[in-house]
């Protein structure tokens, strides 16, 4: 069960680590004004926040990671650019809402493991 937690938070971390890189460089690439930069970088902030929630708390952390991710995945359809070619849109839904849903339901997995161990009756081999 150790490993699904380091493979949650290492996926939640690489995740939220990935999209506050992006939402810096892409920020400062584009001279993007500071007002804007700010929503940009409170956004990664938010998705750190999440990471690290989970840590802390997993079920409510790995709930928020879930719900979080499919919140930004919902946010780029509605607002995404819209011009951006098929793959390209598809590929960022995907970038967005799939790693924090995944690492969220591993918190959970982790969590019910802890919780309700089995039974060396119950363990085959």
């Amino acid at each position: 069960m150790r490993a699904v937690e380091y493979f949650a938070r290492a996926l939640a971390l690489l995740w939220a680590g990935l999209w506050t890189f992006f939402f810096t460089a892409e920020s400062l690439a584009w001279h993007t004004p500071v007002y804007r930069m700010t929503i940009w970088l409170c956004c990664g902030l938010i998705f750190l926040l999440l990471a690290l929630a989970a840590w802390r708390w997993e079920v409510a952390g790995g709930l928020m990671l879930i719900v979080g991710g499919v919140l930004a995945t919902l946010a780029y359809v509605i607002w995404g650019p819209q011009r951006l070619p098929l793959a390209s849109r598809v590929t960022t839904l995907l970038a967005l809402g799939i790693p924090p849903a995944a690492a969220g339901a591993l918190f959970l997995i982790h969590h019910h493991g802890i919780t309700h161990p089995r039974a060396p009756s119950d363990v085959r081999s």
